[in-house]
């Protein structure tokens, strides 16, 4: 298994740059192609070919395992698996796929009975392509006219068509370069879209009258740190414009009857405070963090949308998430200690309904519910060990109804396996939740292997649910766990605030002592754990590979933000100044410049032994580009000390989330677990 050829060798080439009295070298910039979003450079395009037939060809062994993995995560899905029929205004909605089939079918039926009416055909729009991803997709409110967008590339630009339903004809209207939600007016007669502009960031919110070529713009954003979304009230009373970045927001709403109208500003923006709006019979209902970080409920008038009267005070224990507004009543989201909680709130008053869940670590929330009346909530729940669940929860009686339960082809028994939410102090004496699932009888001698996940950024709380392909390792005697550090809101708000910019360095330290925590409680040992992360999960595997190296048997970077500084010093990039307010700005703040020079994970390889790493990228990802990972693959290669394999895989046609369609992303998801089970010694090949 050791003959392999040698890896590439990356040149490097000298260019070095300065910032606040500071010089940094970086031999490997030339990865990065100056013509980027389009990639043609030859030196560039060889060293990542190079890179992707070197890991083909350490993975070839491993074929045969890959395949086993593959058919048993297969063996797990419905094959013609289908969603519960949802009503929407005189019609049924739902998607399957047929079986064996990569992608969904789309498709609706009368409420009253009728045939079922094909409305979206996505195995008929991939055939022939490398990559296809669904986007938005949104029906007019006549039920007539549908748009919808695709991005055939993984580059995150859509572009937009129209189809009517009752021809089945689409409309010539086609818009490019769309990112985000398509939002119909009232009458059915144009869209609003977000466009991304020449730097992927959306900026503007447009409408397409259909059947004319000149589109109106409605909103400009100036801030070009902030970001423009495009959607609706439950209502569907009005239209709502949100711009913000990762720490403020202002929301406008425009009539959705007459959306050429002065947008309406519900209250301007004040840094530091975000708030979200729904609306019901001229009240608006604001969900906001700008007397506390677990966010309060408070409500205006439209005609005075900037007078705020208290509803439902912040909560020590209650995290608030999200509220929406019914006919008769309205929801609050959130968590409690952790746990994902549903509240029912009357308009008149009294004492909440809370929706009650059996186990005592759990995934819920409120599912798709499209319409404004209703006597039912559509809801979904799963847990580590139990499968998903659909529900409909009947308001009048508070019963729970079950609709359908995620169903697994190949047999599952909940008994073989066990769940907790363990507590493990941080180094600063802070407590870190972390659930973990174990097959039955693993030891707790120190001698089990363990698989350890985190991401850790952006207020993302990693959700404790449930995964057919973790059971290939759990079925192996390996335990999964996912540790949630700070820097997520697993823990609220201040959980989250607890782990950026100059408290960024929690994350990574969290991180590495539930690893230790859970070695001390006999759940494994060092060198017996695997670890793995993606994107900004990507940066928190970097660095604690460069921290404590000797902890881990196996690294996964997947799509990893490990460049950071870099990225962070070129405003050109899509997404760099809206990320300021995450990690800092480096160009004006000598602070943020040394803290993240301190611990951006391509910044701090050093002459040392590393694990065996497997690192993923994509050529059009535009979210974290595809020279992060390349650059960090050929620095570890130069500096590490060891012998450990390391290979770097990049899809030359496919963006962040890798792969589509839901069998090929698979295969690179058993190629990932083989190559992980193998370095854990579980398997051979």
């Amino acid at each position: 298994m050791n003959d392999f050829p040698q890896p590439p060798v990356a040149p490097q080439r000298p260019h070095q740059f300065t910032a606040h009295g500071v010089t940094i070298d970086d031999p490997y910039a030339w990865l990065k192609d100056p013509g980027y979003p389009d990639v043609a450079d030859r030196d560039v395009l060889a060293y990542l070919e190079a890179e992707n037939a070197y890991h083909d060809a350490v993975m070839a062994p491993l074929k045969p395992l890959a395949d086993t993995l593959f058919r048993e995560m297969r063996g797990r899905i419905k094959e013609d698996d289908a969603t519960v029929p949802q009503k929407d205004g005189d019609w049924l909605y739902w998607s399957d796929f047929e079986q064996g089939g990569e992608y969904r079918r789309w498709w609706r039926r009368p409420v009253g009975g009728g045939e079922a009416q094909l409305i979206l055909d996505e195995p008929a729009l991939a055939k022939g392509k490398e990559y296809f991803r669904l986007g938005a997709l949104s029906i007019s409110r006549d039920g007539r006219l549908m748009a919808y967008a695709i991005d055939d590339n993984g580059s995150e630009r859509f572009e937009a068509r129209i189809r009517d339903l009752s021809t089945g004809e689409h409309l010539a209207d086609v818009i490019p370069g769309t990112l985000g939600e398509l939002v119909w007016t009232a009458d059915g007669s144009g869209i609003l879209y977000t466009p991304a502009n020449e730097h992927w960031r959306t900026d503007r919110v447009m409408l397409h009258r259909l059947g004319e070529s000149k589109d109106v713009e409605l909103y400009r954003e100036a801030d070009e740190g902030f970001r423009v979304g495009v959607g609706e009230t439950q209502s569907r009373r009005y239209i709502v414009i949100a711009a913000g970045d990762h720490v403020t927001s202002e929301v406008y709403l425009l009539p959705a009857d007459d959306v050429t109208a002065t947008p309406i500003c519900v209250s301007p923006r004040q840094p530091g405070r975000e708030y979200d709006v729904d609306e019901h019979d001229g009240t608006l209902f604001i969900h906001t963090n700008d007397t506390d970080p677990n966010f309060r409920l408070v409500t205006a008038s439209i005609e005075a949308p900037d007078e705020w009267t208290e509803r439902i005070a912040p909560s020590r224990e209650f995290y608030m998430t999200d509220v929406t507004c019914f006919a008769d009543f309205f929801v609050v989201e959130g968590r409690d200690n952790g746990l994902d909680q549903i509240e029912l709130h009357r308009y008149e008053g009294g004492a909440p309904t809370r929706i009650g869940f059996p186990e005592a670590s759990y995934v819920a929330g409120v599912g798709d519910n499209p319409e404004y009346a209703i006597d039912r909530l559509r809801i979904g729940y799963e847990s580590m060990v139990t499968p998903g669940t659909v529900y409909d929860y009947h308001v009048g009686d508070g019963r729970l109804e079950t609709l359908k339960v995620q169903e697994i082809p190949s047999g599952y028994d909940a008994s073989k396996y066990a769940t907790e939410r363990l507590t493990i102090a941080a180094r600063d004496g802070t407590p870190v939740p972390c659930s973990i699932v174990y097959p039955a009888g693993f030891p707790r001698d120190g001698t089990g292997r363990l698989y350890l996940y985190a991401y850790g950024a952006y207020g993302y709380a990693v959700p404790p649910g449930f995964s057919t392909s973790r059971m290939s390792f759990l079925d192996r005697g390996v335990a999964f766990a996912i540790a949630h550090i700070r820097g997520g809101d697993d823990l609220g708000q201040q959980w989250y605030l607890d782990g950026k910019l100059d408290k960024r360095t929690n994350s990574f330290t969290d991180f590495v002592d539930v690893a230790k925590g859970l070695i001390e409680r006999g759940y494994t040992s060092a060198g017996n754990i695997a670890i793995a992360g993606r994107s900004a999960g990507g940066e928190l595997m970097g660095a604690v590979v460069n921290s404590d190296p000797d902890l881990w048997g196996v690294v996964v970077c997947d799509v990893p933000f490990v460049d950071v500084l870099n990225t962070m010093m070129d405003a050109s990039l899509p997404l760099t100044p809206g990320e300021w307010p995450e990690w800092g700005n480096p160009i004006e703040d000598p602070a943020a410049f040394e803290l993240i020079r301190s611990y951006s994970p391509y910044d701090n390889v050093k002459a040392q032994a590393y694990p065996p790493m497997w690192i993923g990228g994509g050529l059009n990802d535009p979210r974290v580009t595809y020279w992060e990972p390349a650059k960090f693959a050929a620095k570890l290669r130069a500096m590490k000390t060891d012998d450990h394999v390391l290979v770097l895989k990049t899809n030359m046609g496919a963006g962040h989330g890798g792969k589509s369609g839901r069998w090929e992303s698979l295969k690179e998801a058993a190629e990932e677990n083989a190559f992980v089970l193998w370095q854990l010694g579980v398997e051979k090949p």
